[in-house]
């Protein structure tokens, strides 16, 4: 018992889940846009949410989970980019050890997605433009890029977040959809 209301049981919890797993889905997918990413963060949502249930009461379980969900997606987003270079860097690695070059297309393709990217970035109107090419093209920390603009680090994240929705949104109504930045 918490502050002398009732938490959610077991079987409680049960009954959260058939009732709201659309609804967490939903959250993250509207987040993600991906919906294997958005079943998967689902279920991480529903695994923490089930650790902490001693932290809910039947009354707030709909806002508790949506937060759960939107955090979820939300640390996901953050560190999707980090993923995306660590295993570009990787498959490099593989390609010149194993002597293969990537075939020319492929090289062509890329080099005209990167000088699209880069004019996309480069387009952005202010707050946007300065945090995004210190970030994305010269790839400076955070907290280095907050301190050159005189900004808290908390401001420039949420600057490269909407720069990196506005980007989105560009590159798919220029027929892009090969990735995410």
């Amino acid at each position: 018992m918490k502050g002398g209301e009732a938490v959610v049981t077991d079987a409680a919890f049960e009954q959260l889940v058939e009732k709201y797993q659309k609804l967490v889905y939903t959250v993250c997918y509207q987040m993600t846009r991906d919906p294997h990413t958005a079943e998967d963060l689902a279920q991480e949502t529903f695994l923490s949410a089930y650790t902490h249930r001693d932290s809910c009461t039947p009354d707030t379980a709909k806002p508790w989970l949506c937060r759960i969900a939107t955090n979820k997606a939300k640390d996901f987003l953050k560190s999707a980019y980090n993923r995306r270079v660590d295993l570009t860097d990787n498959d490099e690695d593989a390609q010149y050890s194993s002597s293969a070059s990537p075939p020319a297309e492929d090289l062509v393709v890329d080099a005209a997605m990167s000088r699209e990217i880069e004019g996309l970035i480069r387009a952005l109107k202010e707050p946007y433009l300065q945090v995004s090419v210190l970030y994305f093209l010269e790839q400076r920390p955070v907290e280095e890029i907050a301190a050159r603009l005189g900004r808290p680090p908390k401001t420039v994240h949420t600057q490269l977040y909407r720069a990196k929705q506005i980007l989105q949104q560009r590159l798919i109504k220029g027929g892009v959809t090969r990735g995410r930045i």
